[in-house]
């Protein structure tokens, strides 16, 4: 059975206090979300409210020794428009796949609706190359304070890590309350190496940004 994090826990991936054993060969880092739905009068309730779309974005970063990360990639041209950060080492919607191959970023859910998954970050936590020492997951709303879209308006929200055999590891949830008005961006966990496993913690911490830019600055040197 999973075990379902609080802010600050911390686990070990490969083994958990049950005794069971988990292959991190292979571990999908999965995200899902709902949209708290406004309520309705009338009429709304009469013809159905159109759910609101919420576009949330995904991101890993790939950290050293050092909290660093180390490759901000390059700038190219996709179809006119300037893009940065590519094939480095910040996997998000613009750069989806590391040049390692060992991690890399599935599809984009807009709405959130639906059971399960929204998005998917896969990571190779075995062949992943020790110069990477932690990996830190972060969700971001895009344009949500243009849209004044923010965490609070979001329910159900989770991260969870499920190894190579399907078999859930844990899973940190959380719900948006009053607190989380305003924020656009949440770092939810990290996976760092300690005596020669992986660790996985939850975080929560939210930034009002809306761009996973800001948070990145923290790591950049």
């Amino acid at each position: 059975m999973a075990i379902n994090l609080v802010k600050g826990q911390t686990i070990d991936l490969r083994k958990n206090d049950k005794g069971e054993s988990f292959d991190l060969s292979k571990v999908t880092m999965g995200l899902g979300w709902d949209v708290r739905q406004a309520k309705t009068g009338f009429l709304g309730k009469l013809f159905g409210a159109k759910e609101e779309e919420f576009d949330l974005d995904a991101i890993a970063f790939l950290l050293d020794g050092n909290d660093k990360i180390m490759n901000l990639g390059r700038t190219v041209n996709q179809n006119g428009r300037q893009i940065g950060l590519f094939e480095g080492d910040a996997i998000f919607f613009n750069s989806m796949r590391h040049p390692s191959v060992n991690i890399w970023l599935t599809g984009d859910n807009r709405t959130g609706a639906g059971d399960g998954d929204d998005e998917q970050i896969i990571v190779k936590l075995d062949a992943l190359d020790n110069i990477y020492q932690k990996i830190v997951f972060v969700v971001s709303i895009y344009q949500g304070t243009q849209n004044n879209q923010h965490f609070s308006m979001v329910e159900n929200a989770f991260i969870r890590a499920v190894d190579a055999n399907g078999k859930e590891i844990t899973r940190y949830s959380l719900s948006g309350d009053a607190s989380l008005n305003g924020m656009c961006t949440m770092v939810f966990a990290e996976a760092y190496r300690k005596d020669g496993g992986w660790k996985f913690r939850a975080i929560g911490e939210p930034h009002q940004t809306d761009s996973f830019l800001e948070v990145l600055k923290k790591y950049a040197n």
